[in-house]
């Protein structure tokens, strides 16, 4: 199986939780995969998929977001597929060890938590992002990859002073899942 079938298939398998944006996004994911052969590459001058997980402490109550080099924004861990990569739930993963530093994060079970579709400069158009979230152990010790400023903990109350509103609901949709399953 490609990157891009298993993208078509964790898209097709979403949960959207009845939210008519999250649903629209994944439809308008859908039909840029179909539409587009290579829209898991970054050579997709129309947009591609790209790969994202919130790194999550619940014990201490906090997350880990990188201060992005290029974008100056405190973000999660993410990027663009590669061709090693075989399924998005090994990207998002590759990514959040790459960029926090910290082995042995596991995903959050039931596939993604969110899908976020966001402009980016020329000479692509969108990054359409599929967002996991990743837990951390309490001993965890994270280190800033070649990509960030800096990388730091934020108790989830300090999120919303720091980062975009992406980022927020992202962690709430997190929240709301770790609180579902526990």
């Amino acid at each position: 199986m490609t990157l891009h079938d298993d993208a078509v298939l964790v898209l097709k398998g979403y949960d959207d939780g009845g939210d008519a944006h999250q649903a629209h996004l994944r439809q308008a994911y859908l039909d840029h995969l179909a539409g587009h052969p290579d829209g898991m590459w970054k050579a997709c001058g129309d947009g591609h998929l790209t790969a994202s997980a919130l790194v999550i402490d619940p014990e201490r109550g906090r997350v880990l977001l990188t201060l992005h080099k290029k974008l100056r924004m405190w973000l999660q861990m993410g990027g663009h597929c590669e061709p090693q990569d075989t399924a998005l739930r090994a990207a998002a993963l590759r990514e959040a060890t790459e960029e926090s530093g910290i082995t042995g994060l596991t995903l959050l079970p039931g596939g993604p938590v969110r899908l976020d579709r966001h402009p980016i400069p020329a000479p692509c158009n969108w990054h359409l992002d599929v967002q996991y979230a990743a837990i951390a152990s309490a001993d965890a010790t994270e280190r800033i990859s070649e990509e960030s400023l800096d990388l730091r903990w934020f108790p989830y109350d300090e999120v919303a002073a720091v980062a975009d509103a992406s980022v927020v609901l992202l962690m709430e949709s997190t929240r709301a899942r770790l609180a579902q399953a526990g």
